[in-house]
């Protein structure tokens, strides 16, 4: 074969839309290839059967779970425990103020008029009174105070001189004082009140 004959036959594969000669036809199925090559072999890992996984870890898996879905449970168990204990204590104070109340209020009017300044019985009354301080129980109702429905109940409403300046309504007298335990109001004031002029 001469040399002209290897170029003639040569020609069609390397002219191209350039050289007016046939294209080949499967471009797209040679780059594939191309890329399939250029590929390691054993990129993919291999997909990990159930068979592969030894029952120990399977089962310290389930038992982990397990623990920590006890732990949870118990640590919800716990504040629930020590709110509910918190509120028992709230509603047993507050029932052992309601019955001693008649007493506070006698021991109250007896300040008030002075049969409580010395004596067996004011013994008796102060240590009830710094009993019940230690648990939070508090009087409460002034006059002077302005008057605040969650603390007050107004029994009256009455015409009187008001401190110059003041400008809402004012306790004026106490007519039974109120008590609490904490922030929980157990009797409110019993109150007259006036407004300002």
């Amino acid at each position: 074969m001469s040399e002209h004959d290897n170029t003639t036959a040569a020609g069609p594969e390397q002219s191209g839309p350039a050289g007016g000669g046939p294209v080949d036809a499967t471009p797209a199925a040679g780059a594939e290839a191309a890329e399939a090559a250029t590929e390691p072999a054993g990129s993919e890992a291999p997909p990990v059967e159930e068979a592969d996984v030894h029952p120990d870890t399977t089962l310290a898996a389930e038992r982990l779970l397990d623990l920590q879905r006890l732990q949870a449970e118990y640590v919800n168990y716990k504040r629930r425990v020590d709110r509910d204990r918190d509120v028992v204590r709230e509603q047993a104070v507050a029932s052992v103020i309601e019955a001693l109340l008649p007493v506070l209020d006698d021991i109250h009017l007896a300040r008030q008029h002075g049969d409580l300044e010395s004596g067996p019985f004011a013994a008796i009354a102060d240590k009830l009174e710094a009993t019940l301080s230690r648990f939070g129980v508090e009087r409460f109702g002034e006059p002077g105070e302005a008057f605040d429905p969650n603390l007050h109940e107004a029994l009256m409403h009455t015409q009187a001189e008001l401190a110059p300046g003041t400008e809402v309504t004012t306790v004026v007298q106490v007519l039974q004082p109120g008590y609490r335990s904490g922030d929980r109001v157990v009797r409110a004031a019993r109150v007259a009140v006036a407004d300002p002029q």
